[in-house]
């Protein structure tokens, strides 16, 4: 029998004197040293981000941290109406909700603009991306919103944000290509929302679609934060507890 690799991690490694991250010292060149976000990119790419790329993935953060009573935050208020020993698990019950409906949308739509930004023909790409979610009754990520109808106020401040900076503009480009496409393709226009405008801003970036939706969980995790230490001291969750079931009809079976 040969001998077989152990398995491996770069992320960190400590022993009785010293840690290591990403090969560099926690204590000496860390600690003190580098921003929560600048770390947190650092920590999961391998590499320390440019001051670019730390100024637009912490836009984003504060852009998608917090939006109100949304699912997530009622969620973790509910927790810990009911379990107010668990701090931890009223957070983790918010960020269970983060899916493909609230919040999560944004990895999806970062797929998309990925694949037009590597097609031959980007135009074409971005036509057949909406004929595709056309044809499969899939409504188009980042497009429409249930509250902002008009305009999601958020986008052009965050567009604006990208653009100021050095950036290639490309994944900004298939953004717009993708909604020229989705206008051309339906009878009304759909308002883009946060959901795309964040995944082209990452994009531009360097952020993968892959890690995009743990950039907005760690956004996420901030504000449920804040909305369960509000809880602990004015508490709404008995309010939403009963609102939520006297909105709610008992029927018998049929």
């Amino acid at each position: 029998m040969g001998d077989k690799r152990r398995p491996v991690t770069q992320i960190a490694g400590y022993d009785a004197d010293s840690i290591k991250v990403r090969g560099e010292d926690l204590v000496e060149g860390l600690i003190g040293q580098v921003g929560f976000v600048e770390y947190a990119l650092f920590q999961a790419l391998g590499e320390r981000p440019n001051p670019m790329q730390t100024r637009l993935v912490e836009a984003v953060m504060v852009c998608i941290m917090e939006h109100g009573l949304i699912p997530s935050a009622v969620a973790s208020r509910l927790t810990y109406t009911g379990a107010p020993e668990s701090f931890q698990g009223a957070v983790a019950a918010g960020l269970l909700g983060v899916g493909d409906r609230y919040a999560g949308t944004s990895s999806a739509c970062g797929r998309l603009l990925e694949e037009i930004v590597t097609a031959a023909d980007s135009s074409v790409c971005a036509t057949e991306i909406v004929q595709r979610h056309r044809e499969r009754k899939l409504p188009l990520p980042g497009f429409g919103h249930p509250i902002h109808k008009g305009t999601d106020p958020r986008v052009d401040k965050l567009l604006a944000i990208a653009r100021a900076e050095k950036i290639s503009g490309k994944y900004l480009q298939a953004l717009t290509q993708l909604e020229e496409a989705l206008n051309a393709v339906v009878s009304k226009s759909l308002v883009m929302n946060i959901s795309a405008a964040i995944p082209a801003v990452l994009a531009e970036a360097g952020i993968p679609s892959s890690l995009m939706r743990g950039i907005i969980l760690i956004a996420r995790c901030a504000g449920l934060v804040g909305h369960v230490y509000e809880e602990m001291q004015d508490p709404i969750g008995d309010a939403m507890w009963h609102a939520a079931s006297d909105s709610v009809e008992y029927v018998e079976p049929s």
